[in-house]
């Protein structure tokens, strides 16, 4: 049987020795409360210096911590402070850079101990404002910071990060924005354990023009890993201009590279000019969206597709910075293009059909209609003209414009300095073409304008439609334009243009009915309107204008059937926008009630008029006379399908 041996038997341990009288165990329990009473009534106030000095010496920037220093110690030790306050740039108007209510950091003790592993589980941002901001004189933002002695060690992993009613603001006074937006971290979607998210809202000026922000980031702890992907979703608006940019980006802060879809809307292209640089016509309402990436300083949107106004728009653009002026390269597609939203490419207003059109545009078209005036007369912006190079090529598949017969269009801008070629402007018309060349040099305060276009082989039915008389005419038209002219619109280009205009058209058909009606033969016409009408052959048909100081004269015009030629003479003033011909009409055949008078074609561009001129009712002319005194202009003849026959020697039997 074991017997238990008396306490008094039991070895002692060094303490109990040590504290084997009363006084001495006294004094053991005294040191232990005063342990625990140091560490429970400490004030970590005191550290609130050296960390300050700690912190300037390294930065060189001053850090002030105004409210209470607190330590909650453990495994994981909690560090808290209240009214932070971190110095600025000495070249900013403003003393305080960055500032925080409150400001804890949870720090893992075992890891840095032992393994000098810097991990911190949380840090936790209260009412935090962060300015950032460029040198006004150029150079780096208050950001850099050239970090003394001291700025190595181990780099702290942060698990997570969590703001709190944050400021974020953003100046960079020479480029004329001011960024203001309000931050505060949410939960995220996927998952418990991911980093929380930050919500954006807020605005301020980007190059001077007012815009609101909103949307949401990836944790800012992301930007730590400057090769992973940072996420975002943000909408901005400027005025009626609305973009919506989500996707990723490496080194977000240098923008080094991206992968963003970017969808873009407004009511206008031009707005886009103070935003971004970039120079456009007006136009109406648009909506885009396509893949926005960067190469270095090459800015690409790929794939985009959308409207304009009642168009389709898809294709590729790049906008190259960095040199004189900023380089826009663009291959556009349209499968169907409405004519009227070409409008604003020659100064004129689109037609929105509904939507919600520019309301500057809205008031321009008013006034030039106040005017009587169709040709626009807005002036091009020379500064917008002079700020950018182009190279844009526009293809319209089909085009929609139901008052004339476009089937395509090729384009193909160069814009240089403020010197435009459109090298060509090509449509393709009623099975025929019009081929152009048109250079306006802006380089000077007063536009210089060329305009050389061709016209070839388009039917004349083709341009009426298929269900009328006129929709029956066979025949193939050609022609040439030389026009040069000066002045800062179209209406001034024209207005002062110099230049030939000659149009015309060989063998082909007509009705009968239109001839007699022009011919006002009324028996004719009323034996066509009881029966049934039929075509004459057509001999040929010209109109040959000289063109000087923004008016054209005749020099020859004519229409010859066998059953009637019809003469013209008279002036078209480009400048003034008026009409003033008049067509003699020379029956060939015999009839006691053809009137045979001439018809007057005057009135304005916007409101023309035809009428018989009947103080010249029973002007009669030889028929012989008249056909010799015609014939077409010999650069002319090369452009018509002249046809074989003896009746169809356009030209050539008048000249004999």
């Amino acid at each position: 049987m074991t017997t238990t041996p008396p306490p008094s038997a039991l070895p002692r341990s060094r303490f109990q020795r040590l504290t084997s009288s009363r006084p001495l165990r006294v004094v053991a329990l005294v040191l232990l409360v005063a342990i625990v009473l140091l560490v429970l009534l400490w004030d970590w106030n005191w550290f609130k210096g050296p960390v300050e000095r700690i912190v300037e010496a390294r930065t060189g920037r001053t850090l002030v911590i105004g409210g209470d220093l607190d330590v909650d110690l453990g495994r994981t030790t909690t560090v808290r402070a209240d009214a932070l306050r971190f110095s600025n740039a000495d070249w900013s108007d403003s003393q305080t850079m960055a500032s925080v209510e409150r400001l804890e950091i949870q720090v893992e003790v075992f890891p840095l101990l032992f393994k000098r592993q810097v991990r911190l589980p949380e840090i936790r941002l209260v009412k935090p404002i962060l300015r950032l901001e460029t040198n006004p004189e150029g150079g780096s933002g208050n950001w850099d910071i050239a970090f003394g002695d001291g700025g190595e060690g181990p780099s702290p992993q942060i698990r997570r990060l969590w703001v709190e009613d944050g400021r974020l603001r953003y100046l960079d006074a020479p480029g004329g924005t001011d960024i203001d937006v309000r931050l505060a971290s949410r939960e995220s979607r996927r998952g418990e354990d991911a980093a929380p998210a930050i919500g954006i809202e807020g605005g301020g000026t980007w190059t001077q023009n007012p815009f609101t922000l909103e949307g949401v980031a990836e944790s800012p702890l992301a930007l730590q890993d400057t090769d992973k992907p940072y996420r975002i979703d943000l909408r901005a608006r400027a005025g009626a201009t609305r973009a919506h940019v989500r996707g990723s980006l490496i080194a977000p802060f240098q923008l080094r590279d991206f992968d963003l879809q970017f969808a873009l809307s407004g009511r206008n292209l031009a707005d886009l000019f103070p935003l971004v640089g970039v120079a456009l016509p007006d136009t109406p309402p648009y909506a885009l969206d396509g893949r926005l990436t960067r190469d270095a300083t090459t800015w690409h949107y790929d794939g985009f597709t959308g409207k304009v106004g009642q168009s389709d728009l898809g294709g590729s653009a790049a906008i190259t910075l960095g040199g004189e002026r900023p380089f826009l390269k663009a291959d556009l597609v349209s499968k169907r293009l409405d004519f009227d939203d070409l409008a604003g490419f020659i100064g004129g207003t689109p037609d929105a059909e509904g939507d919600a059109l520019d309301p500057e545009l809205v008031e321009r078209e008013r006034a030039l209609a106040a005017k009587g005036r169709v040709l626009p007369d807005t002036p091009y912006d020379l500064a917008k003209l002079r700020s950018m190079d182009a190279d844009v090529r526009l293809r319209a598949q089909r085009i929609n414009a139901p008052n004339l017969p476009i089937d395509d269009m090729d384009a193909h801008l160069k814009l240089d300095a403020g010197l435009l070629q459109l090298e060509p402007l090509n449509f393709g018309m009623a099975g025929g073409n019009i081929r152009s060349n048109i250079r306006l040099d802006a380089r000077q305060d007063i536009i210089q304008t060329r305009l050389q276009a061709s016209v070839r082989r388009i039917s004349l039915g083709g341009l009426f439609p298929p269900d009328t008389l006129a929709g029956e005419a066979v025949g193939r038209i050609g022609g040439d334009f030389t026009l040069v002219g000066t002045g800062n619109s179209v209406a001034a280009m024209l207005g002062s243009a110099n230049g030939d205009v000659a149009i015309g058209m060989g063998a082909g058909r007509v009705s009968n009915l239109l001839v007699e009606l022009a011919g006002i033969d009324i028996y004719e016409t009323l034996k066509y309107l009881i029966g049934k009408d039929k075509q004459i052959p057509v001999r040929c048909a010209f109109a040959d204008f000289g063109v000087q100081g923004g008016v054209m004269e005749t020099r020859a015009f004519a229409f010859d059937t066998t059953d009637t030629i019809i003469l013209g003479e008279g002036t078209i003033s480009l400048r003034e926008e008026q009409l003033g011909l008049l067509l003699r009409p020379r029956p060939k055949d015999r009839s006691i009630l053809a009137l045979r008078t001439p018809l007057t074609i005057g009135g304005t561009f916007a409101s023309p008029s035809f009428r018989p001129d009947l103080a010249r009712l029973g002007l009669r002319g030889a028929v012989a006379l008249a056909l010799g005194s015609i014939a077409p202009p010999a650069a002319l003849l090369a452009t018509l399908e002249l046809g074989g026959g003896e009746d169809s020697g356009c030209g050539g039997a008048y000249a004999k």
